[in-house]
């Protein structure tokens, strides 16, 4: 993605030699993005070209990156399309770059789809639902770093920002969140690995069908109904406006509960956990709008579309309101 840590040929080349993965024989900075730098590497092995992707994180530590690397791994075991992370002959899949942790994973096929229809909004529903049942025995154990915690935590560090009417609905929405994680029906809903983060970008297709999920560095353990959220803010609504398209809506939730049947909790707080998803990425595009760090490419994205996002999803939740009250009030 964006590139924060200029990584030499050489140093490269080393890396890719100790993985077993032959010589390198390109190294590409990915533009996009604003986590980590990532470089696609092709190499020359056996006679065969090999492809590639180079990670070296720029927030993440060496203690938090097995829990997304031996993800990757469970996942890829359990037949979900995933980039599986290279590993040395003694078996360490986190190398060390300019003293950053690193990794290489394979490149998937494809390309994003960044205009879908309803066809790739059930194929990520159908593939979602089957990496959350694929993940339930994943045994590491790592909150979403991007939670509520974090929310808390960062959305006074970005007022001083905003309008007057944009700061009174940002902490509006974030007392409504707390109240919501403190009630027995979000207790009670499903948890386990999540992707967090599954953005049109962050799928590939090849000839219409689905080749893989990628990028898994804000996954951690939360509910399902919050991946779900994320994707449907995502796939599933009108970019002009942040509106919901109830078609693929409907075909994403349809291929969903095909393989995964949503519980009773879940459709319960279901609106609220459109909020909520709609508010994690109108506080993050804040944060990196107004205190950006250096980067040689850095595309920071625009925070309003999240913004409106949430405008549009907050007359869903007048039912949940009322449940919330009464949960609270018990």
């Amino acid at each position: 993605m964006a590139v924060y840590t200029e990584v030499a040929f050489a140093e490269a080349a080393a890396l890719l030699h100790a993985l077993e993965l032959g010589d390198l024989t390109e190294l590409q900075g990915i533009q996009g993005g604003i986590e980590n730098t990532n470089y696609f590497v092709t190499s020359e092995h056996n006679g065969a070209t090999l492809q590639h992707v180079l990670t070296v994180f720029e927030r993440l530590s060496f203690e938090q990156l097995p829990f997304y690397l031996q993800l990757m791994k469970h996942l890829a075991r359990k037949g979900i399309p995933v980039p599986d992370p290279a590993a040395t002959p003694a078996g360490e899949i986190l190398h060390r770059i300019q003293g950053k942790p690193a990794a290489v994973v394979d490149r998937l096929r494809g390309r994003s789809e960044l205009c879908p229809a309803v066809a790739h909004c059930e194929a990520v529903g159908g593939m979602l639902a089957r990496m959350h049942l694929a993940g339930r025995d994943f045994a590491l154990q790592q909150p979403n770093l991007r939670g509520l915690t974090w929310w808390n935590e960062t959305v006074p560090v970005v007022l001083p920002f905003l309008q007057p009417e944009q700061a009174t609905l940002i902490r509006s929405e974030l007392a409504y969140q707390n109240h919501v994680a403190a009630s027995s029906a979000y207790a009670a809903l499903p948890r386990g690995p999540i992707h967090a983060d599954l953005f049109r970008d962050n799928v590939m297709f090849e000839a219409g069908a689905l080749t893989g999920f990628f990028d898994f560095y804000f996954a951690g353990c939360d509910t399902f109904l919050f991946d779900i959220a994320v994707c449907l803010n995502d796939w599933c609504v009108h970019l002009a406006e942040g509106s919901p398209d109830n078609s693929r809506t409907q075909a994403f939730l349809q291929a969903y509960e095909a393989v995964r049947p949503l519980e009773a909790a879940e459709r319960q707080l279901l609106p609220a956990l459109l909020r909520a998803g709609a508010l994690r990425f109108w506080i993050s595009r804040l944060w990196d709008l107004h205190l950006p760090r250096e980067a040689a490419m850095l595309q920071p994205h625009d925070p309003s579309h999240f913004e409106r996002v949430l405008r549009h999803r907050l007359p869903l939740a007048s039912a949940t309101d009322s449940c919330m009250t009464a949960d609270c009030a018990a």
